[in-house]
């Protein structure tokens, strides 16, 4: 790669093993890159902390889409949008919101791109609200041939070809389900006890909950309720906050979206950083996971028996819910869900045994990785609690059979490393 190329993700925990980083400005020249190359990895956003956009070595090619036509196509009657594989979720709400509709969701960060974070299955926050990839209704993908390949809801493979770790193919678009535009009021309260919480009420009392925690204490530091415009907010559990807050202690306020209660447009509200500002330097390193919602007070005091090993190295720990969906990897495949997310200090070396004494203590409630996260779940693990896993490898096999989009990553999750 050339010094002005991109040669690490966001974080800076991962150097890409690829020679070069192409950023091809048509899909003809896309086209070209991918059929003239023996390994193929496509480079989001970079906002992964792990390998799974790198390729095997400096033979393959790892590519950007940011250089191609940024596509965000409303069709107001549908109520939907076709977008393009290079456009990130702030742009898009931007379109969409000036045609009158509306996602139901978006992640904590509206700077991440709308493909990559669809191919991880990342998600919002909310009792009834599925994860990011729940809302597309059509895949486009480049196949390794050159040849382009559509898969819609309901066709044969298009619940494997949604959350697909970038392993079918380069996606060039995808088209998501809209709603009609609506207005979210965000509000926080601090200081949450562990202690007799009644989870389901907490997560119940608004459209998308976030609890935080340092886990130096069994509680929560700070609650984040947003709430749709015309239902108002009973949170009898905790005292509101009294000026605005970053839900890591010590970070300024000014990065986030508007609090207070003051009413906004949903994508100025439902993520929790301003797509203006740059939430942070990356200096952190993430893991998250996801495990069924019933299992949420369990799991609770699961990490807070640990939590003398865990809080030396976390910045914050966020705890959401999510709604089950049908896509074959994703981490809320056929289970409500409730989400443990850990912000960690950026020392590889003091982090990962923590992170595996958190697997420990999760483990009896059969987690699933955030795909994009830092995580030491081996392949049997991730067989047992991903049933799909083998139509996904058949599906692979059928779209890519000479396995140019596969990477060391995508063959571990398969079990074929």
């Amino acid at each position: 790669m050339s010094a002005d190329d991109v040669v690490t993700n966001w974080a800076g925990n991962i150097a890409f093993t690829a020679r070069e980083l192409r950023r091809p400005a048509s899909v003809e020249e896309l086209r070209t890159l991918v059929t003239g190359s023996r390994q193929v990895r496509v480079l989001g956003s970079g906002h992964s902390f792990n390998r799974i956009a790198d390729t095997d070595g400096p033979d393959g090619t790892l590519l950007s889409l940011a250089g191609l036509p940024p596509a965000v196509d409303v069709d107001t009657a549908a109520r939907t949008v076709r977008v393009g594989g290079g456009v990130r979720y702030a742009e898009l709400a931007r379109h969409v919101h000036a045609a009158g509709l509306a996602l139901p969701n978006m992640a904590s960060l509206p700077h991440i791109s709308v493909a990559g974070s669809v191919a991880t299955g990342t998600h919002g926050s909310g009792n009834a609200l599925p994860p990011l990839s729940s809302s597309v209704c059509a895949v486009e993908l480049l196949a390794a041939d050159g040849g382009l390949v559509t898969l819609r809801r309901g066709d044969a493979g298009f619940d494997g070809a949604v959350v697909a770790l970038g392993a079918l193919g380069v996606v060039t678009a995808l088209t998501l389900d809209l709603e009609p535009a609506y207005e979210v009021a965000q509000h926080v309260f601090t200081e949450l006890p562990l202690a007799g919480l009644d989870f389901d009420a907490v997560t119940s009392s608004a459209y998308s909950v976030s609890l935080f925690t340092d886990w130096r204490g069994p509680r929560f530091t700070t609650v984040c309720l947003k709430q749709r415009a015309g239902h108002g907010v009973d949170f009898p559990w905790a005292a509101p906050a009294t000026e605005p807050t970053h839900p890591v202690p010590g970070a300024p306020a000014a990065n986030c979206t508007r609090q207070l209660g003051v009413p906004g447009p949903w994508h100025d509200r439902l993520p929790h950083f301003r797509a203006d500002f740059t939430p942070s330097s990356g200096a952190e390193l993430q893991s998250e996971y996801l495990l069924p919602r019933a299992e949420a007070v369990p799991a609770l005091h699961a990490l807070d028996a640990v939590r003398e090993t865990i809080a030396p190295v976390l910045q914050v720990c966020e705890v959401r819910t999510v709604a089950a969906d049908t896509q074959w990897l994703s981490p809320t495949y056929g289970r409500d869900s409730v989400a443990f997310h850990f912000t960690w200090a950026p020392d590889p070396a003091a982090v990962l045994p923590v992170v595996a004494r958190t697997e420990e203590a999760l483990a009896p409630f059969a987690p699933r990785p955030h795909w994009g996260k830092v995580f030491r779940t081996p392949p049997a693990g991730l067989r047992a609690v991903h049933p799909h896993l083998a139509d996904f490898a058949a599906l692979a096999a059928d779209l890519d059979p000479a396995g140019t989009f596969r990477n060391g990553f995508v063959r571990n999750v398969l079990g074929l490393a």
